[in-house]
């Protein structure tokens, strides 16, 4: 086993939720990730749409006893002395698949060995092992400081939810109800300068409907600055539920900009340029509203893009007239309208 250490941390991270194009919902989870010398180390698995068992919404006490788990303060739950690293983010069933690792005390280090996927009471590390990620060996004083102040609420992220102002309340109600449906609270208001500072505290995101006017925006915003709470404000692009869901879903993300896989998305004359900083599958998505407001979904891409910037042609007829484009990682969303003629030129010039 190596003697070098590897240093250890923990960034928050998101499993992007939304509404797809075939109509399916996927589930918003945000979670606490394993950062292993500097990088998530979900980012190593691959295209893995996992979450860590630090996750925002498990109940307390079982938040508090994966922990202990992974502090070795706990009887590992597998046999062999295998812990779950990553698991399913739809479920706790281990039948869905899960990377587990041996944990174990070497000395005052702390040592992760032996990655393997597994979906049954052991992993069989000839077929399923993960040979080429491992071992890490850390110092044991700074893996405790890590994981130490989650058990008092210290490090776990607080639970989303979002205040919708807009006109039309029927769209409001439709977009709420995807956004529950996907795990983010949602409520809807015209007007929050009456609502109690404890209660503004609860949210991560304002989102505007166009139809609001920048006086209201203004208000709204000094409502929570006299709150005192910082929150992120989504002015929404057009009335289509799934990407007001997407813009949404980008603006709680709470994850470190340096250590995102879907870094940048530009959507210019019939093209798209995006950047990823490690092989993910990405999926591209245009909404298109005719003269008639209706709605038009076109799936554009998708596959796996290795690290680096992609120009991506897209369908002409998906992204005509008033279009949006949304780009989807596992981890992340980016949301952009498609421009046209010299703006267009502009705006991919911008994004290089």
């Amino acid at each position: 086993m190596s003697a070098e250490y590897a240093t250890f941390g923990l960034a928050p991270a998101m499993r992007a939720g939304g509404v797809l194009a075939n109509g399916d919902y996927q589930v918003h989870r945000e979670f606490m990730d394993f950062v292993v010398d500097g990088r998530p180390l979900l980012f190593q698995l691959s295209d893995l749409d996992a979450v860590s068992p630090l996750a925002s919404d498990v109940p307390p006490a079982i938040f508090t006893a994966q922990v202990r788990g992974l502090l070795l303060e706990t009887e590992p739950p597998l046999p062999d002395g295998r812990y779950v690293i990553y698991g399913c983010p739809e479920c706790e069933d281990l039948a869905c698949g899960a990377v587990t690792a041996v944990i174990e005390r070497d000395g005052d280090d702390v040592v992760w060995r032996d990655f393997a996927w597994q979906t049954g009471t052991r992993a069989d590390l000839e077929l399923n092992g993960y040979h080429g990620i491992g071992p890490f060996r850390f110092h044991g004083a700074e893996y405790r400081a890590a994981l130490g102040p989650l058990l008092d609420g210290t490090g776990q992220g607080p639970r989303r939810r979002v205040l919708l102002i807009g006109a039309r309340v029927a769209l409001l109600a439709k977009l709420a109800a995807a956004l529950r449906t996907i795990g983010i609270g949602a409520d809807i208001t015209r007007d929050a300068g009456d609502v109690p500072a404890d209660e503004l505290r609860a949210y991560g995101a304002v989102a505007f409907g166009r139809a609001i006017t920048a006086e209201e925006r203004t208000a709204v915003r000094r409502a929570f600055e006299r709150a005192g709470v910082e929150v992120a404000y989504v002015d929404g692009l057009a009335p289509i539920v799934p990407l007001l869901v997407a813009q949404i879903e980008h603006a709680l993300d709470r994850s470190p900009a340096e250590q995102r896989r879907l870094t940048r998305l530009v959507a210019a004359d019939g093209e798209a340029d995006v950047e990823v900083t490690s092989p993910c599958r990405v999926r591209l998505t245009a909404y298109r509203l005719d003269r008639l407001y209706r709605t038009h979904t076109h799936e554009l891409f998708d596959g796996v893009l290795e690290p680096g910037s992609h120009r991506i042609a897209l369908d002409a007829k998906a992204v005509k007239g008033e279009s949006f484009v949304v780009a989807r990682a596992s981890g992340s969303v980016l949301v952009e309208a498609m421009t046209h003629g010299e703006t267009g030129r502009h705006a991919a010039k911008a994004g290089r």
